[in-house]
């Protein structure tokens, strides 16, 4: 009964959610000074989704569609024991000379980005790698940053993010999770 988790609050809607992406989107567009050699990964899963909106939003705003790809970072993981079978990455573009924007849903300790990165370096070079996170909840284990944040949420250890998106999830919100007593 230890890992039952029950939801303890609800910290964006997909209100704040559909703001944010748009905020990030716009940061992207004004970082890269408008969008030749873009591109954007997302890391599975629902960073998948995530990139996708993003992508969505730069191609309304500057009416250019951008490559968006999905990257699988099962078996570049270290921090847990898995004997992935396959790999279900879909880059459909060449990675050189590219700037990347890399998207994740949550950064935690920046584990699961080094693993993207050590995914993506190994299909090509891009010029350079951004990081975009709808959530930033602290905690790094090790030294990486996100360059577009939706929202920083200070966390405990013990407290799960989990982002729920309609594609996946049938909703769009964040919420914070505690294990039940």
């Amino acid at each position: 009964m230890g890992n039952v988790l029950r939801e303890k609050a609800q910290i964006m809607d997909s209100v704040a959610m559909r703001r944010a992406i748009a905020r990030i989107s716009f940061e992207i567009i004004e970082r890269n000074r408008g969008v030749e050699n873009l591109c954007i990964i997302g890391i599975m899963s629902r960073g998948a989704q995530l990139a996708e909106r993003i992508a969505a939003k730069i191609e309304e705003v500057e009416g250019q569609p951008i490559p968006v790809g999905y990257v699988d970072i099962t078996r570049f993981r270290d921090d847990r024991e898995t004997r992935a079978e396959g790999d279900n990455t879909s880059i459909q573009f060449a990675l050189t000379g590219k700037k990347l924007v890399l998207v994740d849903d949550v950064i935690f300790t920046g584990r699961s980005v080094r693993a993207a990165i050590d995914a993506i370096m190994e299909r090509g070079r891009p010029d350079s790698i951004q990081l975009a996170t709808l959530v930033d909840r602290g905690h790094r284990e090790l030294p990486i940053r996100a360059d577009y944040i939706g929202k920083n949420l200070p966390t405990s250890k013990d407290e799960t993010v989990r982002v729920l998106v309609s594609e996946r999830d049938g909703e769009d919100r964040v919420i914070i999770l505690e294990k039940a007593e």
